[in-house]
């Protein structure tokens, strides 16, 4: 069996007390000796099962699982973690199938694709359909394929995420870590993970709708820094689409019926004006962006 003591695990974790005794024996039982749990106020026995099972746990000062993988990190000194939920739905025996890329230097972020192995019941048919496209709309920003970037089972090392600056306190701590990679150009490797239903009796903290609401809105409102021309440009597109509908009403009651509307041609000018601003905008950002990534590559192979 691998060593991994330079390895440790961070388990963010809230009324999981059916399942956390079993990831962390499994998490034991491949080598990782190292188990942080970040308890998020549960009311159950999350946290006395942790630690009569080894773990070290570490109460959460604040709230959401963005804010739980922040401070666990800082509790962190081993080189290297693996970051899984604890609700058993990451198999942990599949832990060296991400940690493998680390320590052979190969990668220093892993995302575990759920998709390669997702068993029935695992994801209801409308979380899919969102992942689905989430994961499309983050290719088409972000220019990179990570296939499963939703996924809570990944490992990296932390100066690599030391390199992220990550303010999500909810379930979009998952969009921004990828998000930050494709930023700083991080290796990164997909990797295949099993993705299991939760037991019975276990009850997500996922709400589609609202969390998925907010993995959207951020996924786009990061893009402003990371692809400033799709940010910039796309609104621009709606603002000069809206302009050019009024003007194509304004012209069409001018000429067939001879009726005027002044105040609509000021805001179909305008709207148009103003979707051209943005996208010249968008052109000189997405410039800027390229620069600086030029310039931050040519300090690191320096540094190196």
């Amino acid at each position: 069996m691998t060593d991994y003591e330079d390895v440790c695990a961070l388990v963010p974790t809230r009324n999981e007390a059916k399942t956390i005794g079993d990831v962390v024996d499994g998490l034991h039982d491949v080598g990782i000796d190292h188990v942080l749990v970040v308890d998020g106020h549960s009311t159950d026995d999350t946290a006395e099962i942790a630690r009569e099972r080894g773990a070290r746990v570490v109460d959460q000062t604040g709230t959401g699982k963005g804010q739980a993988v922040r401070q666990g990190v800082e509790h962190i000194e081993q080189e290297y973690v693996i970051l899984l939920d604890g609700d058993g739905t990451n198999p942990p025996e599949q832990a060296p199938r991400l940690l493998d890329p680390l320590v052979t230097g190969d990668a220093d972020h892993v995302i575990g694709d759920r998709t390669a192995d997702m068993q029935p019941g695992a994801m209801s048919r409308l979380n899919q359909v969102g992942n689905r496209i989430i994961n499309a709309a983050f290719r088409r920003i972000h220019g990179e394929d990570y296939g499963d970037i939703l996924s809570g089972y990944r490992a990296f090392t932390r100066d690599s995420f030391e390199q992220m600056f990550l303010s999500a306190e909810g379930f979009g701590i998952e969009t921004e870590m990828a998000v930050e990679c494709a930023r700083h150009d991080i290796p990164v490797e997909v990797v295949p993970t099993t993705y299991r239903p939760r037991p019975d009796g276990s009850e997500t903290n996922l709400h589609p709708i609202s969390d998925g609401g907010r993995i959207i809105v951020t996924l786009y409102s990061l893009a402003k820094t990371s692809n400033p021309l799709f940010y910039f440009g796309s609104i621009g597109a709606i603002f000069g689409a809206v302009g050019v509908a009024i003007a194509t009403y304004v012209a069409y009651d001018w000429f067939i019926n001879g009726i005027s509307h002044e105040a609509l041609t000021v805001v179909g000018g305008v709207s148009v004006l103003f979707g051209l601003q943005l996208l010249m905008f968008g052109l000189l950002s997405d410039l800027v962006v390229t620069l600086h990534r030029e310039q931050s590559r040519r300090l690191e192979e320096l540094r190196d």
